[in-house]
């Protein structure tokens, strides 16, 4: 009998000691999860508040200048197409056999993709839907509905090309855009 007791107070001394044990892991768990609770909740919080915050901060779309000068007349070749302001400016600089130039977008009229100019075949070609183009900007092949848009070109004042993008010549179905806008071409 009295092993029995022994063993009857052993086993109340082991549950007594679990039942504590077992309320401090839970304790621990609670003060974990609320600390989690919380970390999450300003961690929203803040995260949101920065969202807020940056919306009272414009979003500037930095664009290439309007104006913006090529070069001198000398520079380019009679019969040549220059890419060189094609990437920062959309425009190719163009010298026509007879000396007069012209600036045209560097955009194809179809859906607005970029054509490449095919040096040994003296034509641009859209690479999206094959539309090609004449050195002059008239269509000829392809889906594009009208010739190229050209800019206004004159001199500056030191003596520059200086082509302005504000002035835009839209090509007319049809007809070559040297004939509809003259003052397009600029003759040195």
């Amino acid at each position: 009998m009295q092993d029995d007791r022994e063993l009857l107070t052993e086993q109340e001394n082991i549950d007594q000691g679990t039942s504590e044990g077992g309320q401090a892991e839970s304790g621990d768990r609670r003060k974990f999860l609320t600390r989690v609770g919380w970390g999450s909740l300003a961690g929203f919080l803040a995260i949101n508040s920065l969202a807020f915050l940056r919306f009272f901060y414009p979003r500037v779309l930095f664009e290439a200048p309007s104006q913006f000068k090529v070069g001198f007349p000398a520079d380019y070749p009679p019969g040549a197409v220059n890419s060189q302001y094609q990437r920062e400016f959309g425009t190719w600089i163009i010298r026509l056999q007879d000396g007069s130039f012209f600036a045209m977008e560097s955009k194809c009229t179809h859906l607005g993709c970029t054509p490449s100019w095919m040096e040994s075949q003296k034509k641009f070609k859209c690479p999206c839907h094959g539309s090609g183009y004449y050195i002059s900007g008239l269509n000829f092949e392809g889906p594009a509905p009208r010739p190229m848009d050209r800019f206004k070109i004159s001199i500056a004042e030191d003596g520059q090309l200086l082509v302005d993008k504000t002035i835009k010549y839209p090509g007319v179905p049809g007809k070559e855009s040297n004939e509809v806008y003259p003052q397009s071409l600029l003759k040195v």
